[in-house]
């Protein structure tokens, strides 16, 4: 038999190349994982393997910029919760947060465990199994353990500031003094040795709620909110000199100090701009308007008078957090429910005594109220939309899945506090079933407010109740005017993180599904912003369908991806490989085929048998 010319040939599909410019029908040819031609009418009789794709879109694999899969990757490295959904590159090491100097333990001190536990909510027993798979001590050796990995997806890092700190100072110290001159240069060596090993930069933290998940730490932030700006200052000068990337999220609580350091992005103030990625732009259900300032923002320190080159990242469907009864990334915004939140994940003697202690119980309504009532500074600010707190606490936004009394499944909990109110009135048939009537028959007499009842379900159920609120992006009324911005940045999907309180892996698909409904030079944009442009951004080579690019390429059903919606697709399922429940997305019958570097790794609605088994993808170095 006549050796072929190429290995792959998908042709009659509707190709999307990532530039932005109209799509058309051409052949995409295959060779040795690269892209080996483009034309019409390419040669079928010279490929090893012939891939129809009518009626089909053809695209660059799609890249995830903010996943914390650095933690799942050594256990399952195919990711197929990613590849499932058209990713084929995630960047990791985000939020401060990571694993390339190894495990980092010390003495009872356990890093990874305590960084992580509480900021992405996943259970210590997880984070174990994740901190054993680690045989690195090193970032150099943390990259090139990757090429002994059967990867699935391409996988870039950065540097995470938190990590950083512990490796030069130690996990007590990171949090409880501010570093010597030579811990801050250790600092500054180990960031230059990690730019030349090609690390796309580094990350920071700056949210209020992110805490330490060990004692005696439970009430301290992570490392990376103790720095200062001068230690800012200094080690992102190492970025300015390489143009690598800072990726932030801002200090909400103090808006003079966040807009200080985002002015770090400056040329015109610090000699060179700095690449900066921030979380993030949504349109947030208590703060409608905000979006639009950050945005403004972004755009003023982008000017020719700043010289900036600020992104914030965008998510692309609404943002929907379930929370196992008060456990939820959500509530460590407010001091009571942190304080219940810090607990052990076992601990539920330890979350009673305090949900029955009449100090919690005053601070946890001082807590629950604040902003929601009187006639008052914090009230007014929140009637403005500018509240001083962002968890909701509205019964009516607060939704059932998951309920102690399955007639509450579907449910806002203001619709169940409503027939409660009733039923204590007398009207006994207000309760739907026996069930219900008696779970009502339970609750305090007479029942106040909204606060007793959420402490009622807390101390009767404790997280056996769960319940969904959309916290940003309700109704996706703003959401693809976000992402079209050029000053956002698709992208903010948090995959691999908080198991049970979300997943967004299949965020990216429903960016296209939004432009779909508006045309396809909409869906040729948004290809653009999947693919190349971050890529270009982070300094990578792929996201492109240009001869000779890495052979990363997508094909999707655009009427299965016309009638599906992510929102009737999340499931929460047990994982026999955390034995843990996870929440998870289902796309099925959207992505039809994913080729990474040339191999087929998802075809037919399931993963291919080499993904997972044979390395597909790499560990990408910034250019």
């Amino acid at each position: 038999m006549a050796k072929k010319t190429w290995d792959t040939l998908i042709r009659n599909a509707l190709v999307f190349d990532g530039t932005g410019l109209a799509p058309q029908y051409i052949d995409i040819a295959i060779k040795d994982g690269r892209i080996a031609a483009r034309g019409n009418s390419l040669p079928v009789t010279q490929a090893a393997r012939v891939i129809d794709g009518e009626g089909q879109w053809l695209m660059p694999g799609l890249l995830d910029i903010h996943t914390h899969l650095d933690l799942e990757v050594d256990l399952e490295p195919g990711l197929a919760e990613v590849v499932r959904h058209g990713t084929t590159t995630v960047l990791v090491g985000n939020c401060s947060l990571g694993t390339c100097f190894g495990s980092q333990q010390s003495g009872e001190q356990n890093p990874i465990v305590d960084c992580f536990t509480r900021v992405e909510n996943i259970p210590k027993s997880v984070l174990r199994q994740c901190v054993d798979a680690v045989q690195w001590d090193n970032t150099g050796d943390y990259l090139d353990h990757f090429e002994n990995l059967p990867l699935g997806p391409n996988i870039g890092a950065f540097i995470p500031h938190s990590m950083l700190r512990i490796e030069a100072m130690g996990l007590r110290d990171s949090v409880s003094r501010e570093p010597t001159e030579a811990e801050l240069a250790r600092m500054e060596e180990l960031l230059e040795a990690g730019m030349a090993q090609g690390y796309l930069g580094m990350s920071t933290d700056g949210l209020p709620f992110h805490y330490l998940a060990t004692e005696p730490f439970t009430a301290k932030r992570i490392p990376t909110q103790f720095a200062s700006f001068k230690e800012m200052k200094r080690l992102l000068k190492v970025l300015r000199k390489h143009d690598r990337v800072w990726q932030t999220t801002p200090i909400i609580e103090n808006r003079a100090k966040a807009f200080l350091y985002f002015l770090l992005t400056s040329g015109r103030l610090f000699g060179k701009t700095l690449k900066t990625s921030a979380l993030s732009v949504m349109e947030f259900v208590l703060m409608p308007g905000a979006h639009k300032t950050f945005l403004g923002f972004a755009a003023l320190l982008n000017s020719s008078l700043l010289k900036g080159n600020l992104h914030f990242q965008a998510l692309g469907t609404n943002f929907r957090v379930w929370s196992d009864g008060i456990v939820s990334p959500l509530y460590e915004e407010l001091d009571s429910t942190c304080e219940l939140i810090a607990k052990e994940y076992d601990d539920v003697e330890g979350r009673m005594a305090l949900l029955n202690n009449p100090e919690f119980v005053r601070r946890f309504r001082a807590d629950w109220q604040h902003g929601r009532r009187g006639r008052n500074l914090a009230h007014l600010k929140a009637k403005l939309g500018m509240p001083d707190n962002i968890v909701v606490r509205d019964l009516h936004l607060m939704i059932f899945d998951g309920a102690p009394v399955a007639d509450w499944d579907g449910e806002s909990m203001q619709a169940v506090y409503d027939r409660l109110e009733r039923f204590q009135l007398g009207a006994v048939g207000a309760a739907r079933s026996d069930a219900e009537r008696e779970a009502f028959e339970k609750f305090p007499r007479p029942i106040r407010d909204d606060a007793e009842f959420m402490l009622h379900l807390m101390r009767t159920y404790d997280k056996a109740f769960r319940f969904w609120v959309d916290v940003g992006n309700a109704g996706n009324r703003a959401t693809l005017d976000i992402l079209l911005y050029k000053h956002a940045m698709p992208g903010f999907n948090d995959s691999g993180a908080h198991i049970t309180n979300m997943a967004f892996f299949d965020a990216n698909l429903m960016s296209l599904k939004l432009a779909q409904a508006k045309s396809l030079q909409t869906v040729s944009t948004i290809v653009k912003r999947l693919t190349r442009e971050p890529a270009e951004f982070f300094g990578l080579d792929v996201g492109s369908l240009e001869i000779g690019a890495q052979a990363d390429i997508v094909l999707i059903d655009p009427e299965a991806l016309k009638t599906w919606d992510s929102n009737d697709n999340r499931v929460l399922e047990y994982r026999e490989l955390f034995k843990h429940k996870q929440m998870f997305n289902r796309s099925e019958g959207v992505v039809k085929t994913v080729l990474i570097n040339g191999e087929p790794a998802w075809q037919n609605g399931q993963a291919t048998e080499a993904l997972g088994t044979q390395r597909m993808g790499r560990a990408l170095r910034a250019a």
